[in-house]
């Protein structure tokens, strides 16, 4: 496998020495103004700015300390929050507008889109270390919706080459033909679909450096965990712990990529048991931001209140995060590098600095 100087670089910069993913999240923008708009009784369209710029400034101040990469957005979070995220940790920069389109029978299919006015140029010349795209996937979904998720990831990833920043692409599935998420016949379906985008969006000509996946089950729906463990509700189970970690085998499998899980506003609880289940099948770690820091939005708009949380039980999650993933595979031993001493630089010519 080559990798060009400056992704390979960057690709240490977002990891711990050990080469594992430690990374947060604070880049939501619609879901996270409806929640603070919750809790301030107003309405999220009409949010002040201050109100997401200072909560998301709040929580990288308190937290990023614990973090080997930041992940936030170009609106609310960098303005205010670049200054607070130490040097020895890494930024993240999005370039995803948020929400998506609706597309296909009934609206139910989702088409991601650029963020307006944002580039990979700029978030290069504003001091990112990769660069983050979230994309909704569903291999249910028609072609036209999935050519279009496949025509943007592909122009993306080509400007990711073109400035030698590494692009790591969020896939998050959705149901299509279920009522939500949270039903057993979407849970039985999530394997093979978070298995697939991961087969997928492995390919080369997406030019992906690190995957970040959605945990390939749902745990309330594991005989385990479906009595109440991680929420108040009750479920009939659909499998059983080993089969849950069968899953994580496949998409291991199926990822010819570094890969990272992501939260999805999980519990705290139920999230470090993914981290760990799908860092002992090959995970390289995670990419979390609700799970760790959401509990703190509660007390919004009282932002002193907010950071005693963030400094007390949010920064013990991280912790007890970090932990969980100790044992990760570091992502130079992952497809496609296989070890730190096959990773090979790309041009390493004598002349090889002339591109730059």
């Amino acid at each position: 496998m080559k990798i060009s100087a400056g992704k390979l670089r960057n690709l240490i910069k977002l990891s711990d020495e050990s080469g594992r993913f430690k990374m947060m999240a604070i880049d939501q923008r619609g879901s996270l103004a409806k929640i603070l708009a919750k809790y301030a009784g107003g309405d999220p369209d009409n949010l002040p700015y201050e109100a997401m710029a200072r909560t998301k400034e709040a929580i990288t101040e308190l937290l990023s300390p614990f973090a080997t990469a930041v992940l936030t957005d170009p609106i609310y979070g960098y303005p205010y929050s670049v200054r607070h995220i130490p040097a020895e940790c890494a930024l993240l920069l999005c370039t995803e507008a948020t929400g998506y389109d609706k597309a296909g029978p009934g609206g139910k299919e989702r088409k991601s889109k650029m963020l307006e006015g944002w580039s990979v140029e700029k978030a290069s010349r504003a001091g990112a270390d990769a660069i983050k795209f979230l994309a909704h996937y569903s291999t249910e979904a028609s072609n036209d919706a999935r050519s279009h998720q496949h025509q943007v990831i592909r122009a993306l990833g080509a400007e990711c080459a073109k400035y030698d920043l590494p692009f790591l692409l969020e896939v998050v599935t959705y149901p299509i033909h279920e009522a939500s998420v949270d039903t057993p016949e979407f849970a039985r379906k999530k394997p093979g679909l978070v298995a697939e985008c991961a087969r997928e969006f492995s390919k080369p000509e997406y030019k992906v450096d690190v995957l970040k996946l959605e945990f390939p089950a749902d745990l309330k729906y594991c005989y385990e965990y479906s009595r109440r463990v991680f929420d108040s509700k009750e479920r009939e189970p659909i499998y059983d712990l080993e089969e849950v970690r069968g899953f994580c085998q496949t998409l291991d499998e199926a990822s010819r990529l570094p890969w990272v899980i992501l939260s999805a506003g999980v519990a705290i609880e139920e999230f470090i048991k993914d981290v760990e289940l799908a860092t002992e099948a090959g995970a390289s770690g995670f990419l979390c931001g609700r799970a760790i820091w959401q509990e703190a939005l509660t007390a919004y708009p009282d932002i002193e209140t907010m950071k005693e949380y963030l400094e007390s039980d949010a920064a013990y999650n991280f912790t007890r995060c970090n932990a969980a993933c100790d044992l990760a595979v570091p992502w130079f031993d992952h497809s496609p590098f296989e070890g730190w001493d096959s990773v090979e630089l790309a041009g390493q010519e004598p002349d090889w600095f002339m591109k730059y």
